[in-house]
């Protein structure tokens, strides 16, 4: 049995459960990352698949892929989303020791909607990718010399230049120009075959 044969048979049964039950298709990947106070840091969450993926991507399990506890392959949606956890955490900690705020632990969580009729193509007014992103960050203080806390505008204003500073953030905010190349040669071809696109 061809490579192609094996995929359309695993993917057939999951396409007819989204075709009968489009509810069944949306799922909400998250990621999780942790802060201290020893570090500008954020260490992801160390589940076994984390561990292996950030090496080796692969199916969702909803597209037909392995459990990524098993395979290690993590989907590209996890890894996303991972990036997005990772670098707003560590802005966050360089703009908290930037203003002089005290952060003893705090954990970042990043969830994200996707609904895999879209990249599965059955149904072609589904969205590919993801349709909303929520980021959420849980912080404990620390005390300051002197006793001063931590007020609410300054917390205001931490918030808000992390976003400012966060790159991943802003580039999923301010859509970037993306350029894709296709290119490919062997297999028949006469030269190279190619596909190229602006975004």
């Amino acid at each position: 049995m061809s490579a192609a044969q094996a995929l359309r048979d695993k993917q057939a049964p999951i396409k007819d459960g989204y075709r009968s039950n489009p509810s069944s298709a949306v799922v909400t990947l998250k990621s999780t990352g942790s802060l201290d106070d020893h570090s500008i840091t954020c260490k992801l969450s160390d589940s076994p698949a984390v561990k292996e993926a950030h090496r080796v991507a692969g199916l969702h399990p909803k597209a037909g892929g392995d459990d990524a506890a098993i395979s290690g392959e993590l989907c590209s949606g996890d890894m996303l989303l991972d990036a997005l956890v990772a670098c707003s955490g560590v802005t966050l900690k360089a703009v908290a020791t930037a203003l002089g705020i005290p952060i003893v632990s705090g954990t970042v969580t990043a969830e994200g909607d996707l609904d895999f009729r879209g990249t599965l193509g059955v149904d072609k007014t589904a969205p590919v990718g993801l349709t909303g992103i929520r980021l959420e960050f849980a912080v404990q203080f620390g005390e300051r010399e002197g006793g001063n806390e931590v007020g609410e505008d300054e917390v205001e204003r931490l918030g808000r230049l992390t976003e400012r500073y966060c790159v991943v953030l802003q580039t999923l905010v301010h859509k970037p120009r993306i350029a894709v190349k296709l290119a490919g040669s062997g297999g028949g071809a006469k030269g190279e075959v190619s596909h190229k696109s602006e975004l």
